[in-house]
């Protein structure tokens, strides 16, 4: 089948399919004479098999081991159970994260008037305007990775 037709049967799009082949997640498709990429129904399997750890939060890297996991029969259990731990702990702190940046949200929006007045809490605390924008960063963003209170020093 043509990458479009991969793309249908796995549920991932065909750019995401070229980009995998890009950073060697999966192999080069087999190209018909006419240039063509040219797939089989293992590769649809690997796709779906992807697709599905994409939607389990995995990154491409453990992806990668999971998927050198899953085509070798004779790797323990152990192994996968290790991997699929150390997921379920980086989320779980993710998500205490997340929690803690949606409680100061909340906050700010309950301080925001949201009416005709042109003072706005939110704006002035993203702004860093003011010392609650001070109290915002020490208390989110310096343990979350998007968000720094200052900027990664260079080695």
């Amino acid at each position: 089948m043509n990458i479009g037709q991969a793309a249908q049967a796995s549920g991932v799009s065909a750019k995401m399919i070229r980009h995998y082949e890009a950073t060697g997640l999966i192999p080069k498709a087999a190209r018909a004479y006419s240039g063509y990429r040219h797939f089989l129904e293992r590769d649809i399997h690997t796709l779906r098999f992807i697709r599905r750890a994409r939607v389990a939060g995995f990154s491409t890297a453990q992806i990668k081991k999971l998927l050198s996991l899953w085509q070798d029969r004779q790797r323990p259990a152990r192994e996968v159970k290790q991997l699929a731990a150390g997921h379920l702990t980086e989320l779980k702190a993710r998500i205490s994260e997340l929690e803690l940046i949606a409680q100061a949200l909340s906050q700010l929006i309950a301080q925001c008037h949201g009416d005709e007045r042109q003072d706005c809490p939110i704006l002035d605390t993203l702004a860093g305007e003011d010392d609650d924008a001070k109290k915002f960063l020490e208390l989110h963003g310096a343990s979350h990775p998007r968000i720094r209170s200052k900027p990664p020093v260079k080695k």
